[in-house]
């Protein structure tokens, strides 16, 4: 799989708070969104750790975490070898040396049709050349979940797949986005992270790996 061009979210809001959310670069250039689950481990999106079929290195990756600008944030590298992606869905944990952050629960249960959430990321704010409109500073949108088996979702999500499908509320995330978190949507401070976004239309509908399912091995990989 090649990874989709880096890239913020197309209309959405200015973020206010968020401090498990976390900015990937390669080669110091900005590439995906992630989200710190313990103070030493980040998940992403796996897709965003190919490039052409081939496997990005560690050397030249890293991330900013610690500041809703990026520009801002404190940079951290992967522990070298300590990554891995999972086997049923579109995502990543990687170690990293230890962040001071507040890691972002995980959830428990399922997402379910109609159910409201937020997804935030430093991606792409236009379409057509995504790389060129990366935003510096954290955005987000709101979505609303919706059957996997809606017409729209065709491809993407099915029913007792592992990811989930969602339609726009107020903005839609594109380019660079990819692997950040989708939040439940709650007084600051209680939200948990519900999916690792993988991908959308960048005009209606977008996907997300569904945490809930993939919580053995997510708990599994962070006991190491």
């Amino acid at each position: 799989m090649s990874s989709a061009p880096a890239s913020a979210v197309i209309g959405g809001s200015k973020s206010t708070y968020a401090p498990w959310a976390v900015r990937m670069l390669v080669d110091g250039e900005p590439a995906c969104t992630g989200t710190a689950v313990t103070r030493e481990w980040i998940i992403s999106a796996s897709h965003c750790f190919y490039e052409h079929a081939e496997e990005v290195p560690d050397k030249r990756i890293s991330f900013r975490v610690g500041n809703l600008d990026m520009r801002k944030g404190t940079t951290v590298r992967p522990v070298p070898g300590k990554r891995e992606g999972s086997a049923k869905s579109d995502m990543m944990l990687i170690k990293v040396k230890p962040m001071k952050v507040r890691a972002a629960p995980l959830a428990t249960t399922g997402v379910h049709p109609g159910q409201k959430v937020r997804q935030y990321g430093w991606g792409a704010t236009c379409t057509g050349d995504e790389n060129s409109c990366q935003s510096p500073v954290l955005k987000q949108s709101d979505l609303r979940v919706v059957r996997p088996d809606d017409p729209r979702c065709e491809g993407f999500a099915v029913p007792g797949g592992p990811d989930f499908c969602m339609e726009k509320v107020r903005g839609i995330p594109a380019g660079g986005d990819s692997g950040g978190p989708i939040m439940s949507i709650g007084p600051r401070g209680t939200e948990t992270l519900l999916g690792v976004f993988n991908g959308s239309d960048r005009e209606e509908t977008a996907y997300a790996g569904e945490v809930s399912q993939q919580l053995k091995w997510i708990r599994s990989v962070i006991r190491h």
